[in-house]
């Protein structure tokens, strides 16, 4: 009998993901991803290289804090020979300067878009493939309009791709948006329906950001830096995606670290629906991103919103000093999914349970799984308060 309550109750899981997720969102039962976790196109020539002697740090292995190093001690002349030659490499490389990223990833972009276009233009290729690639093309398009800051770029399967708002080198005070579901190179910026997409909900915040504190130094991070489920399936009830995408997220952090001033809090992490399920596995280990003496644990802030669970039982289990605070609006479908952990399907307790131990925010005014970074809601004011290190102003 307690077998048969088991099962039910894991295929309960399975079915709520799908059927409330289908229903309310429009989404599709999809296969499983297959996870990116290799170092980037290129890493092979790469570390054959030699400079005075020395090997490059291995993309798939090296220490953010040694990436920065070593290009601290490259003349500018070299960093650009590098950038030409191995613009995937230096784009994706954490620890490497962001200036150098963003100046690497518009020439992948480049690279992409014309290789995209070729296959679009090809005769001999199906009709379907050309469609696609003119897709892709147009993506790359506009992401090297003038003025965007691509901090990662990597082409391979459905696309990776993270882009700052704001002047990370300058910035005092950084959130890091870490989105669920669909997120990839195609659906990374929406002209319709701009909040369903991380770009949009950045520039929400960031936006919002400015509102409350006109004069403070921020930088916001549209982080999709990992592969993310497509649809409502398999992927969404298991932590296997999450698990593959957290060592990404700490070296992420880690890059941070390393780069950026050493005066400027620890980022504020903000995950959405699957996402906070890639947070929660990356949270305690996050202290290991910094390094010693500046910030023994690395986060401060964690903020969790449509969440359908952490993975653990309690925000204490995060690690110490995390502040961990959560969001659910009542027309949120995410709410009907069983919080729940067996056998590896669901994500385990309520982050929005009392007992849970998060500190609950209003989201007053949002609406449904993508609404709460909509201009007005309760929930992108204490979001951006958050983020500020305004405490006293979160509801």
């Amino acid at each position: 009998m307690r077998l048969k309550r088991l099962v039910t109750a894991v295929l309960a899981t399975v079915a709520v993901l799908a059927d409330t997720g289908a229903a309310a969102g429009g989404a599709v039962v999809a296969g499983e991803q297959v996870p990116i976790t290799a170092p980037p196109p290129g890493s092979g020539d790469w570390n054959q290289q030699r400079f005075g002697g020395q090997a490059p740090p291995d993309p798939a292995s090296a220490a953010p804090a040694v990436v920065a190093a070593f290009f601290g001690g490259l003349p500018e002349v070299e960093r650009q020979l590098l950038v030409a030659r191995f613009p995937l490499v230096v784009g994706n490389l954490d620890g490497a300067p962001p200036g150098l990223r963003y100046r690497a990833n518009a020439v992948a972009l480049a690279t992409e878009q014309r290789r995209e276009l070729a296959v679009a233009a090809d005769p001999g290729r199906p009709a379907r493939e050309r469609a696609s690639a003119a897709d892709r093309a147009a993506v790359c398009r506009r992401l090297l309009h003038p003025g965007r800051r691509i901090l990662a770029f990597d082409p391979r399967g459905r696309g990776l791709v993270t882009e700052v708002y704001g002047d990370l080198a300058a910035a005092q005070r950084i959130a890091v948006l870490i989105p669920g579901a669909d997120a990839d190179l195609g659906h990374f910026d929406r002209r319709q329906d701009p909040l369903r997409s991380p770009a949009g909900m950045a520039r929400a915040l960031r936006a919002e950001e400015e509102r409350q504190a006109p004069a403070a130094r921020t930088a916001v991070i549209a982080w999709v830096g990992y592969t993310t489920p497509v649809g409502l399936g398999p992927d969404t009830a298991t932590a296997r995606l999450a698990d593959a995408a957290a060592p990404r997220l700490g070296r992420l952090l880690a890059g941070l670290a390393a780069t950026t001033r050493r005066s400027a809090a620890p980022p504020t992490l903000l995950c959405h629906s699957y996402g906070s399920v890639v947070c929660g596995v990356a949270a305690p280990h996050i202290h290991r991103a910094r390094p010693t003496g500046v910030d023994p644990t690395g986060l401060t802030d964690a903020v969790v919103f449509g969440s359908p669970g952490l993975g653990v039982d309690h925000a204490d289990q995060l690690g110490a000093g995390v502040r961990l605070w959560a969001a659910r609006n009542p027309s949120d479908w995410i709410g009907d999914v069983p919080y729940v952990e067996i056998a590896g399907l669901g994500h385990g307790a309520d982050p929005v349970d009392p007992a849970f131990g998060a500190r609950v925010v209003s989201s007053a005014g949002a609406t449904g799984h993508a609404g709460y970074l909509a201009p007005g809601t309760a929930s992108l004011r204490n979001f951006a308060a958050i983020a500020l290190g305004r405490y006293g102003n979160v509801d």
